[in-house]
């Protein structure tokens, strides 16, 4: 009989990370212990059953930003990752479990955004048919196989970044102590307030993620200053996850702290038993994404996987985004 259950026994779902094709960091018990720790966010995690057995888990988070008023207008249900599911869940599974989460989600959110880092267009149609409407989005992967041919899978001019920055003196650390991830987090939040201008996680989700054993932040040093740095979550054996990246790229001469705290990322990956580095999106193919040009010269392969949106409430939603292009024009 099939069940949708929201506590999922951590074996049983260890089990199921271990066995799908579509397995991510996002959704494994220990991100949903991660998100449990964070007083900005509220988790959520369902599960589909057949006579007791698990063959899918959908996991995330509600999210909104700012005062009363955009707080009310922009709060999502974000599920990275993608949806886990057994290699062999039945069609029927599969929508029962996408129908309820629409169904539960539906009064709390505006919409549910399922940002795919897998290929799931075997399971396009039950996503469909459920109510999820598919949208373009662009990705690298970079195969992590050995640390030779990711070197050389760098472009020559990446290579030689990463050359000459280390020549001048700038190196590779990991994060050791809270002192250095809110250092890293100022200059982060920076670039998002002048730059980026979307929201950021507050430093809370740093600190805590720094102290989850799944976090690591590969920090650019020169001249004993952290110039950049690259936050990553990892699926231990299998994916390195680069959530945030930056660097004072035009601070130092002959420095490049965004390029080196990348490699230093992709080359963890590729001595620790990690198949592929993951870059977590490269905008829509048909919008300008000036990142997108940075993260190609990784020698990734650039990848279309999607994302699955749900509205809840399409008013809302179209003023929502109104909203947020009014916003981002005042910043």
């Amino acid at each position: 009989m099939i069940k949708v259950i929201t506590e999922i026994e951590d074996d049983k779902w260890n089990d199921l990370v271990n066995k799908s094709a579509v397995a991510s960091y996002f959704q494994t018990p220990a991100c949903y212990r991660f998100y449990k720790t964070l007083s900005f966010l509220e988790p959520f995690v369902y599960g589909i059953t057949d006579n007791d057995k698990l063959l899918g888990v959908v996991q995330g988070y509600i999210i909104a930003d700012g005062g009363k008023i955009k707080h009310f207008l922009s709060r999502r249900a974000i599920i990275p990752g993608g949806a886990l599911l057994s290699n062999e869940c039945p069609k029927e599974a599969t929508k029962a479990l996408l129908k309820y989460v629409i169904r539960d989600l539906k009064s709390k959110a505006i919409y549910i955004e399922i940002r795919n880092y897998n290929d799931y267009s075997y399971f396009k149609p039950e996503f469909i048919e459920s109510g999820f409407k598919y949208e373009e989005h662009l990705n690298f992967h970079v195969k992590t196989l050995d640390l030779e041919s990711s070197l050389k899978q760098l472009s020559s001019t990446k290579r030689r970044d990463v050359k000459i920055s280390k020549k001048e003196g700038a190196e590779v650390v990991m994060a050791t102590n809270e002192d250095e991830i809110k250092e890293y987090y100022d200059l982060l939040f920076g670039l998002y307030k002048s730059k980026v201008k979307t929201p950021l996680f507050p430093y809370e989700f740093f600190k805590n993620l720094f102290y989850q054993e799944e976090g690591k932040f590969f920090l650019v040093k020169y001249a004993g200053r952290i110039l950049g740095g690259s936050v990553c979550t990892e699926l231990i054996g299998r994916t390195l996850y680069e959530w945030f990246v930056c660097g004072l790229d035009r601070e130092i001469k002959n420095v490049y702290p965004s390029t080196l705290a990348t490699w230093g990322a992709i080359e963890y990956a590729s001595t620790h038993n990690m198949t592929k580095f993951d870059m977590m999106g490269a905008g829509k193919p048909n919008d300008g994404y000036g990142v997108r040009e940075f993260k190609a010269k990784f020698g990734g392969e650039l990848l279309e996987q999607g994302r699955y949106i749900h509205i809840c409430k399409p008013i809302m939603y179209e003023t929502g985004k109104i909203g947020v292009k009014i916003l981002k024009k005042l910043k």
